[in-house]
C-alpha cells in the first residue's frame, strides 16, 4: 500500500480480513515504518488491532530498525518480524537514506529486539537481481549479504527483484548459489512484473526447488524510492497458475478474487490483476 493514497485503519482492517479469509499461510500485514516518510503505513498498530485474525495465518510486520521492531513488539501477535535492505548501496541509499553497512547494523537491532521474545526474523535483500540505481548485481554481492545478515542472527533470507529487473537465467544464478554456500536457509522469493517477467521468475525459481513467494492482492505495490517500480505479482494471478499446474495450494481462489474486487475498491482504480478481470480458465 505504501504508493498508493492513504487509506484508513479501517479499511486496511478490513483488506486483512478479506486476505485472512483466503487461507493464505502467511500475511505481511503491517508495516512500523515512519509516518512522516511513508504516510500509506502510519498508524500500523491500530490497524493491526483492528483486524480479526485466523487461525492457521502466520502474520508479519515489515520493520526497518529497533524502533519499528519495539513498536511491533509492542504490538503483540506477529509470527515474524520482516527486516530489510538492499544488495547495494544505490537503491540502498534512496530507499533509507543509509549505506548497506549502515542497514545492516539496523538489521542486527532488529534481531536483538526480537530474539529475546522468541519472535524470528526474516530479512528482505531488495533489488538481489538488479540495481536500477547501479545496474547490476553480482549474485556474490547477494551472497554476501545474506551471510552478513545471518551472521546477525536472521532465520531467513527473502530476495526481492524491486523493480523487475529479473529473468530466468538471473534467478538461476543466484538462487542456485545461495543454495549451494547456504543449502540449509529457509528462501523466499518476492518478485515484481515491472518487465513482464515475475510469473517466468516463478516457474524458474520452482524449477530449482523455492517453494515460498511474496505476492500482492490485485498487483498492488512498487516502491516509490525506485524510477518505473510498479507492482508485486498479483496473488491471483500466481494462485491460478499454480492451480491449473497441479501445485497443491491450499488457497480458497473465489475468496481470493474478493479480496482482490475490494482492494480495487480501496484505492480507487483499476490494479493489474490479469485473472480478476478475464476471470479463472476453469470458469470458461
Amino acid at each position: 500500500m505504501q504508493s498508493e493514497k492513504p487509506l484508513s485503519v479501517e479499511d486496511r482492517a478490513r483488506l486483512i480480513d478479506a486476505l485472512s479469509a483466503t487461507g493464505v499461510p502467511k500475511i505481511e500485514a503491517v508495516s512500523f515504518v515512519s509516518p512522516k516518510a511513508v504516510p500509506a503505513m502510519a498508524d500500523a498498530a491500530e490497524g493491526w488491532m483492528r483486524g480479526r485474525r485466523a487461525e492457521g495465518v502466520a502474520y508479519s510486520a515489515l520493520v526497518p530498525n529497533r524502533r519499528g521492531a519495539e513498536a511491533a513488539v509492542e504490538a503483540g501477535g506477529f509470527g515474524s518480524l520482516q527486516a530489510f535492505l538492499a544488495a547495494s548501496d544505490g537503491y540502498n541509499r534512496k530507499n533509507v537514506g543509509k549505506s548497506v553497512e549502515e542497514s545492516a547494523a539496523d538489521v542486527a537491532d532488529v534481531v536483538a529486539v526480537a530474539k529475546p521474545t522468541g519472535i524470528p526474523v526474516e530479512v528482505s535483500i531488495s533489488a538481489a537481481f538488479g540495481d536500477p540505481h547501479e545496474g547490476d548485481v553480482p549474485p556474490e554481492r547477494v551472497l554476501e549479504v545474506a551471510e552478513r545478515v545471518l551472521g546477525a542472527g536472521a532465520d531467513g533470507i527473502s530476495l526481492g527483484d524491486t523493480t523487475g529487473m529479473g529473468s530466468p537465467t538471473r534467478v538461476w544464478e543466484v538462487v542456485g548459489l545461495l543454495r549451494d554456500r547456504l543449502p540449509e536457509v529457509a528462501l523466499n522469493l518476492h518478485f515484481h512484473d515491472t518487465r513482464g517477467t515475475a510469473m517466468a521468475n516463478v516457474l524458474a525459481a520452482l524449477q530449482v526447488g523455492v517453494t515460498e513467494f511474496d505476492a500482492s492482492i490485485g498487483g498492488l505495490g512498487g516502491s516509490p524510492f525506485a524510477p518505473g517500480a510498479n507492482g508485486n505479482l498479483a496473488t491471483e494471478d500466481l494462485v491460478h497458475m499454480l492451480i491449473d499446474m497441479g501445485t497443491e495450494v491450499d488457497v480458497d481462489f473465489d475468496r481470493l478474487l474478493e479480496a482482490s474486487r475490494l482492494a480495487e475498491e480501496l484505492v480507487g482504480h483499476p490494479l493489474a490483476s490479469q485473472v480478476s478481470k478475464a476471470g479463472p480458465r476453469w470458469a470458461v
